[in-house]
């Protein structure tokens, strides 16, 4: 086992935090009384609870060695490393990645504090700006991934 996880390399994952899941359960119970109300057919009030715990169950972006997966609420793209221009910061600190054909694909969750953490999953294939990695962080097979017995 010690050896798959050593084939597949560093991987990161980048979601929404699971704390999320207390702000729909109040929500759930706010909505209660007027979903359930003297006023018939407001049941339908619940989809919005349902569809924030979807949003939060689904959307993430995985950094592995061969590339980004990107996860939305409605979707799935697979980018390998090798079809990546660079990357791209909003105003906002969200980070877009930039394919060859100058298409933007938004990665959710993944903001510019991330950006080491992605150098490091990539292996040195995206820059880090920050400065807080060294070129021997960054080397496959460094401190920390030796095989355990």
């Amino acid at each position: 086992m010690a050896e798959k996880e050593q084939d597949e390399g560093r991987k990161a994952v980048f979601r929404v935090p699971r704390t999320s899941f207390m702000a729909i359960a109040l929500l759930t119970i706010c909505v209660t009384p007027i979903a359930l109300g003297e006023i018939p057919y407001l049941q339908w009030l619940y989809i919005f609870p349902i569809a924030l715990a979807v949003f939060v169950i689904r959307t993430r972006t995985v950094a592995t060695r061969s590339g980004l997966a990107v996860r939305t609420m409605f979707g799935h793209r697979d980018i390998p490393w090798s079809a990546l221009k660079g990357l791209a910061i909003t105003k906002k600190a969200r980070v877009q990645a930039v394919l060859k054909d100058d298409t933007k694909v938004p990665l959710p969750t993944v903001r510019t504090r991330h950006l080491p953490v992605l150098s490091l999953v990539s292996e040195g294939l995206i820059a880090d700006p920050s400065g807080l990695l060294d070129a021997e962080d960054i080397k496959p097979g460094a401190a920390g991934s030796a095989p355990q017995e």
